[in-house]
């Protein structure tokens, strides 16, 4: 008989958060710039990614819940499998064939994977991946991914991880490894909850037999954890809606990272605050271009933040809770928006929305599955996208012998929300991808294209602002700020003449130019 494991309640939510028209894949695109061999990619993957027991697992159902368990039949090639792309514009024809596979559900009797290597694709190769949200978060399968790569072209065939360990923990201990951990360890950025919120998520967390109650209940439960989900629904765009379920899909061209970086530290700024803005300046530009009205415009996007402990290294599932943050589209001058971006992500710093995030799922994963729908849409409808920021390693990587050139990966979008972008850095660079539903946007390159101009926006009107004298970049900031705030501060549109270049910004530019990436 087959060993099995049950599927954890955080695991269980996300595999039962499949609809028609969002399935709960994490699809992934790597681009090499060399063929790359069918066989040698099929050894390695069966030296490095068959280890980890998920990916030869399947999930049955029984009227206690869903489980891992074995696949006594399992078959690596119906999981690896060769494609070539039509003639025409091999970008487009790429775009084209993971839009359709985003909206593919996997094969639910055997384990929830795939593999499709593209050859000739631009000179080289490229490999979709989709693997299904229950098995692992992001970041867990970014080590995934790091397992089956090498740092050098030539690198011997070596064996993968040793074999992912099943839980041995019994009934008691269940709850309290998989949920109550994880939110503890959370709990010192969790500081700022009110004492009422937290005592009510605690009573949540160490009783779980409560959860049973409340899922017996139904709507009670989602009246109760909605509590924790009251806020005002974003403004009403064209990103919002009933989705179709038809993707399409669109990436930028990578940029540099160093030059990313010099601009946040003449400003002040993360280099998440920088990128965030740029998403809402793309935005902004395509509503308009659309005709769209602009005055007020906010859009909320449903953000990951890693939960995960030194203790879950190398473990698959998902360990990870939810922020949300509005996007101030609204607003066009640069450093007006990018200014707003940092306050606003300051203040969701020590916020307790992603434990509450982790908790809900928990809960719901226990609950019935129309207690889930409910409790889920509460926090869905309230957003119009799902943004997420994965690093990637800094160096360059080679598969099966062939070298990596671009990768790109989008997390799923739940409910009805139909926009996901994701921001991903490698090997020095950062790049952009966008998914949307085809209800919603059907040309998703006219955003992506801008993300970058919109970054150069503020590089360039950064470097032609005047300097009276020299100065930190924290009195840069601040200079800039206090402008702001008496409408003092020239629109990037229509910059002053350059005087002197701020000594940060100068320093900076002998790492990186203000040109566009190659």
């Amino acid at each position: 008989m087959s060993k099995r494991e049950r599927i954890s309640p955080v695991d269980t939510a996300w595999l039962r958060m499949d609809r028609p028209n969002n399935l709960m894949m994490i699809v992934g695109i790597m681009m090499f710039d060399e063929p790359m061999d069918y066989a040698r990619l099929r050894r390695t993957l069966e030296a490095r990614l068959l280890p980890y027991r998920r990916f030869r697992q399947k999930v049955v159902h029984d009227a206690t819940g869903a489980w891992w368990e074995d696949d006594e039949d399992f078959d690596l090639d119906g999981h690896l499998h060769h494609a070539a792309l039509p003639a025409g514009d091999q970008k487009v024809e790429l775009q084209k064939m993971a839009a359709e596979l985003m909206s593919t559900p996997l094969d639910p009797n055997r384990p929830l994977w795939s593999y499709h290597l593209v050859d000739s694709y631009d000179g080289g190769s490229a490999l979709v991946v989709r693997i299904h949200h229950c098995i692992a978060d992001g970041i867990a399968l970014i080590g995934v991914v790091l397992s089956l790569t090498d740092t050098a072209p030539d690198a011997p065939e070596r064996p993968g991880p040793p074999l992912e360990m099943a839980s041995e923990d019994g009934p008691d201990s269940f709850f309290w490894n998989r949920v109550f951990e994880p939110v503890t360890q959370g709990m010192i950025s969790a500081i700022n909850m009110s004492t009422h919120a937290w005592l009510k998520y605690f009573e949540l967390l160490t009783h779980p037999g409560q959860v049973l109650d409340y899922s017996r209940q139904g709507v009670g439960m989602a009246a109760e954890l909605g509590k924790l989900l009251i806020m005002p629904a974003d403004s009403q765009t064209r990103f919002k809606g009933k989705p179709g379920g038809t993707k399409a899909v669109a990436w930028s061209e990578p940029m540099p990272l160093t030059e990313i970086k010099a601009v946040g530290k003449a400003l002040g700024c993360s280099v998440n605050d920088l990128l965030l803005s740029a998403v809402a300046g793309a935005m902004r530009a395509y509503l308009a271009e659309c005709g769209d009205p602009l005055d007020g415009v906010e859009v909320r996007a449903l953000v990951p933040v890693n939960m995960r402990s030194q203790a879950d290294e190398g473990k698959l599932g998902n360990r990870f809770g939810l922020v949300t943050l509005l996007l101030p589209v609204y607003m066009e001058n640069p450093f007006e928006r990018v200014f707003e971006v940092r306050r606003r992500m300051d203040e969701l710093k020590g916020s307790y929305q992603p434990v509450v995030a982790l908790g809900i799922l928990a809960a719901t994963g226990l609950a019935p599955k129309f207690v889930q729908d409910i409790v889920l849409d509460i926090l869905a409808n309230k957003a119009s996208a799902v943004m997420t920021n994965v690093p990637g390693p800094p160096q360059p990587l080679y598969m099966a012998g062939a070298h990596l050139a671009q990768q790109m990966v989008w997390v799923p979008q739940s409910g009805d929300v139909g926009i996901g972008v994701s921001i991903l850095s490698y090997n020095g660079k950062v790049q952009f991808g966008l998914v949307t539903d085809r209800h919603f946007v059907t040309d998703p390159e006219k955003i992506v294209s801008r993300f970058q101009p919109e970054f150069e926006k503020l590089v360039y009107a950064l470097l032609l602002e005047p300097w009276e004298e020299l100065r930190t970049p924290e009195e840069i900031a601040q200079s800039l700020e206090e402008e702001l705030a008496v409408g003092q501060c020239a629109p990037a549109s229509k910059p002053r003449a350059p005087r002197r270049k701020p000594p940060a910004a100068a320093e900076a530019a002998g790492e990186a130019s203000p040109s566009r990436a190659d």
